[in-house]
């Protein structure tokens, strides 16, 4: 990444982005657009003969997903940028991206000037968030932890009061349903209620206490 101007390739399969793309790219003096592909199996093709600086890339893409691909862009350059693009802003997709070595999250919809101010992030920084996602990796970070309550319960409540159920928050920390139903019962134990109502209320009352 010495060169003034750096090599973009774009990945998404939505034949109308590519042209909004196109038209972001002609008023980018700094970053040229060398490729734009509908998969990410035609962006490896043509790899070796672009050598991209940056890939911006949509995560859900048919056969190979976006997020498949950073490890096998990876292969070809350890050191090239990825930037992540989503409709999806659940915190579980944006871990996903970064654990397998994006460099970026942006979600959609995305204008000129955010496309912008994220490849000069990644271009000085070598990274680049979105604002709502920055904003839900802080509070993720910065969640309500009771003290009454083991690291276990915390995470469980936390899952409780974003309206997920058993089953959704068994998957999420890998147990069993049968697990998380024991840890909720030793929660309303000790918060001495019978209910999910009942505990969500008991809890904001806490937190605001």
């Amino acid at each position: 990444m010495e060169s003034d101007t750096l090599k973009i390739i774009v990945i998404d399969n939505d034949a109308v982005s590519h042209v909004v793309y196109q038209h972001y790219f002609e008023t980018f003096s700094d970053y040229s657009l060398d490729g734009i592909y509908s998969s990410v199996k035609e962006a490896l093709k043509n790899y070796d003969t672009i050598k991209p600086d940056i890939i911006v890339s949509e995560v859900n893409m048919p056969e190979i997903t976006g997020i498949e691909g950073i490890r096998l862009f990876r292969k070809k350059d350890p050191n090239v940028k990825i930037i992540m693009v989503s409709d999806e802003s659940d915190f579980d997709f944006i871990k996903n991206a970064f654990k397998n070595g994006a460099n970026g999250y942006m979600t959609k919809p995305i204008n000129g000037k955010r496309l912008y101010n994220a490849l000069d992030s990644i271009r000085h920084e070598g990274a680049a968030m979105s604002n709502d996602i920055a904003k839900k990796v802080i509070s993720m970070f910065q969640r309500k932890s009771y003290k009454s309550f083991s690291e276990r319960e915390n995470q469980i409540i936390d899952y409780l009061c974003q309206g997920a159920t058993y089953k959704m928050i068994a998957d999420k920390l890998f147990v069993t349903t049968s697990a998380i139903n024991f840890h909720i019962q030793n929660i309303y134990l000790k918060l001495n209620v019978n209910s999910k109502a009942e505990a969500i209320t008991k809890l904001q009352q806490l937190e605001y206490a």
